[in-house]
């Protein structure tokens, strides 16, 4: 069966993530400290950091929605200071804002390009970025994260969610990403193809093999037509 659709993850897979929430959550410590000065009085910015951590340790049923549980420690936090309510909302937007602005790895826009002409894309993403706000929302017909499908990855239930979005079966379906569990071993169980984005050229340790493992995202119509 021919392969009709393709779903992408995004943070390490078409961008690179921990240098983006570096400078989110250093923007978002600056806006503190010019409006609401209590809290950076108390806490540096490693603190705050350590402090989102143990509420997320204690609250283990909400990890896996990193919007909500975000928003609920900045409801604690206002709540700490006798800070307004709304303190959370305005926060976790000032977060957002910069947490959208990503730079593609090389090649990203080019490969978008070339693959939407010949198939359907999509989104499968645990994280909470707007390919629409980043500007290459307009490369994919459908994008699922955790709110909407109400699991995430690895559950098998957001790629399901997916598929039900794509209008196309799983065997039609191929995954790309590149976390061995939440994005190539959850695809597979799921029913899917599932792509390794593999730039650093780690060893695969699990026994389910990948469909194909890829270095740079031109490789994929390549190995795309030896999985159909």
């Amino acid at each position: 069966m021919m392969i009709k659709c393709i779903t992408f993850d995004l943070d390490d897979t078409l961008w690179a993530c921990a240098p983006v929430l570096k400078v989110a959550e250093e923007k978002c410590y600056a806006w503190f400290k010019r409006y609401y000065p209590k809290i950076t009085a108390k806490y540096s910015e490693q603190q705050l950091f350590e402090n989102r951590q143990q509420y997320m340790h204690t609250h283990p049923e909400q990890v896996f929605n990193l919007t909500q549980i975000r928003l609920d420690w900045l409801a604690q936090i206002a709540d700490e200071f006798s800070y307004p309510p709304q303190m959370a909302q305005d926060a976790f937007h000032i977060f957002w804002l910069a947490r959208n602005q990503v730079t593609l790895f090389e090649g990203v826009l080019e490969s978008l390009e070339q693959l939407s002409a010949n198939f359907s894309l999509g989104v499968i993403s645990n994280g909470n970025a707007d390919v629409d706000h980043i500007g290459i929302g307009k490369y994919f017909d459908f994008s699922v994260n955790v709110i909407d499908a109400g699991f995430a990855k690895p559950s098998p239930e957001i790629f399901h969610h997916a598929l039900t979005l794509a209008n196309y079966c799983a065997q039609e379906t191929v995954h790309i990403g590149d976390n061995p569990e939440c994005d190539v071993l959850g695809a597979l169980n799921a029913g899917l193809h599932a792509i390794w984005y593999n730039p650093k050229q780690d060893i695969w340790l699990e026994d389910k093999k990948p469909s194909a493992i890829i270095q740079k995202l031109n490789e994929i119509e390549t190995k795309i037509n030896f999985i159909g």
